[in-house]
């Protein structure tokens, strides 16, 4: 469970993060302050995984907060003014978020947290010759043939694998069996959706369509995606 504090002086953008961090897996708002300078001397006390901090705010501005704690504690800006966004990532920020922050794109910054935090432990050059996963389902470990999977699709607390032969709901998590699948044949589109590349029957404005089932593509991931499907026309 990752801990975030967050930091901004206006109360609904609080109470909406509160929200956010809520509904986000792997995620707890362990504090919340309006006053940057109560949230810097109390850092230590929580040890956050990461601060998501606004910008503007007085006495003490989210970007020189960023740069008291530079390479210490990861932070996520959030503000409603673009022109910070250059200085924001010269300081090596996770993400910086435009407000009015979405769901959707508040995740996304959680993931790129997420990424930053886990050390991949794949080599490039390594050949994955996995044929098969096993996943708890209930009280069953039930062994799932890789080439019988079409897609994975997050749903709150459970993941729905989708195979040729049958559905399969497990309480394990998009992000470790994203990392138990082979990343030349499986790859995340969407936060709750990981599809088999072999499997697509067709691509239709930004939606993947395999077997009938429509599947988003995020914008985040959009660039990967035909990077990887590599169309010749």
């Amino acid at each position: 469970m990752l801990k975030c504090i967050i930091i901004d002086d206006e109360p609904l953008a609080v109470k909406l993060l509160l929200d956010y961090a809520s509904k986000t897996p792997d995620l707890e708002a362990v504090a919340h302050y309006s006053n940057p300078i109560t949230g810097i001397q109390e850092l230590e006390q929580f040890q956050p995984d990461v601060i998501l901090l606004d910008v503007q705010m007085p006495e003490l501005s989210g970007i020189q907060f960023a740069k008291i704690v530079q390479g210490k504690y990861p932070v996520i800006l959030t503000t409603a003014y673009e022109q910070y966004a250059l200085e924001g990532y010269d300081l090596n920020v996770v993400d910086y978020l435009l407000k009015p922050i979405s769901l959707e794109r508040f995740q996304q910054a959680i993931d790129k947290l997420q990424e930053r935090l886990t050390p991949s432990t794949k080599s490039i050059s390594t050949v994955d010759t996995t044929q098969y996963i096993f996943v708890k389902s209930g009280y069953k470990t039930v062994r799932i043939d890789l080439a019988d999977i079409l897609y994975l699709e997050g749903l709150s607390d459970y993941v729905r694998i989708q195979t040729t032969k049958e559905s399969i709901l497990t309480l394990d998590t998009m992000k470790h069996l994203l990392a138990e699948l082979p990343s030349d044949r499986f790859m995340r589109v969407h936060r709750s959706h990981i599809i088999a590349l072999d499997k697509i029957d067709f691509i239709e404005r930004n939606r993947i369509i395999i077997q009938e089932k429509y599947i988003p593509i995020s914008a985040s991931y959009l660039d990967e995606f035909w990077a990887r499907i590599k169309p010749t026309s």
